[in-house]
């Protein structure tokens, strides 16, 4: 049943996204008509350089469809996980055309400040350029509330840009009003601002898909859903370990670590862990392919007073950040726990210490201690 929801979701979020691209190129392309005759007509080198501008939106629209279309690509033996990330790769594209859009317009606009040229505008170039920033704002907001529906980052990025064009266009106005009134020309230092803006859109696009595909800390929100969904689970003590892996937009993966009393049978085990399974997938959309049991000492009062003399030893150091999944065996005499560390020490280090303050409190137990990283908020 998972996988059958998960190809549905697929499916219309493919569908949303091509809508929305193709609804952008469209109006990108009519922009760009418009801006183009407008500019060349009144010789003006910030009007070319906006239709420039929205040409590399409608060839980001065009990438998007692209990357969308292969993203959706059911998984196979090679990649049985799915073409999710694929989209990441359309994203960066969609970056890079839109940072050499802005190096192209830069370059031409110092051109033009060594080389003036005097531009001849009109009452009718002005309305053009006015009725396209209002097109532009509603493409904008249109695109990314879209790109947030479907958790589309090309779209999302496609969006912003699209209201950065609309507000960098406002400022080409402005200079044709002041020329018109006071004989001013600002163009060519009004496309310098435009490219300096379209740069940094297309940086910070890219910068964001990098930690898209080099991988980043969960979102917090989306952690403490997960222990909220889980912890409501009867019998489940805590809920730790917490990591999620991401395989494109909507399609995430992970694994936890819940804490369950001793004293359950491994067919209890068995029934929560599936239901939890299924709750999470059916609240969050994220499949849980792992989750690994902790147990709980539940009568043992000689081993709920080591865990806190543990836990208040570990829990000492500033690096050390939780204590879980403590169990101690007074009859073996052994202990163990994890213990999530900050990255301000090494692991080697840290165990180090650990160990030797264990065996301090307990020297007649063998201590097994895990050391895990602060992956999760």
């Amino acid at each position: 049943m998972q996988e059958e929801d998960i190809d549905v979701l697929t499916v219309n979020r493919e569908k949303a996204i091509v809508k929305t691209s193709v609804i952008g190129i469209i109006a990108n392309i009519f922009l760009v008509g418009f801006k183009a005759f407008v500019g060349l007509v009144s010789n003006s080198i910030a009007i070319i350089l906006d239709a420039v501008n929205n040409l590399s939106d409608a060839l980001s629209s065009v990438v998007t469809i692209i990357g969308a279309k292969l993203g959706a690509k059911q998984p196979d033996k090679k990649h049985p996980l799915g073409y999710g990330r694929i989209e990441y790769i359309s994203s960066m594209i969609v970056a890079a055309l839109v940072i050499y859009a802005g190096i192209t317009a830069f370059v031409e606009s110092i051109k033009k400040i060594i080389t003036p040229e005097a531009a001849e505008y009109s009452t009718v170039s002005i309305i053009i350029v006015a009725a396209a920033i209002v097109v532009k704002l509603l493409l904008g907001l249109y695109v990314k509330k879209q790109g947030k529906v479907v958790n589309s980052s090309a779209l999302k990025a496609s969006g912003s840009d699209a209201l950065f064009d609309a507000i960098l266009s406002c400022s080409v106005l402005l200079s044709m009003i002041i020329y018109l009134v006071w004989g001013i020309s600002l163009e060519a230092y009004v496309g310098i601002l435009i490219s300096c803006f379209i740069v940094k859109a297309g940086l910070e696009m890219m910068l964001d898909t990098l930690n898209d595909i080099i991988g980043k800390r969960e979102d917090a929100e989306i952690s403490n859903k997960l222990r909220e969904i889980i912890s409501a689970e009867d019998q489940v003590l805590g809920v730790y370990d917490i990591t999620i892996f991401n395989y494109g937009p909507n399609k995430n993966y992970g694994s936890v670590h819940v804490e369950l009393p001793d004293t359950l049978s491994v067919d209890d085990v068995d029934r929560i862990t599936r239901k939890i399974q299924v709750d999470v997938f059916q609240k969050t959309g994220i499949i849980l392919t792992g989750i690994g049991i902790y147990s709980f000492n539940t009568s043992d009062d000689e081993a709920a007073k080591m865990r806190n003399t543990i836990q208040k030893t570990v829990l000492s150091h500033d690096w050390a950040l939780q204590m879980h999944g403590f169990y101690a065996d007074t009859e073996k005499k052994t202990l163990r726990f994890d213990t999530v560390i900050s990255f301000d020490i090494e692991k080697a280090e840290a165990m180090q210490i650990l160990r030797s303050e264990i065996t301090a409190l307990y020297p007649d137990y063998e201590a097994i201690i895990v050391l895990d990283s602060d992956i999760s908020d």
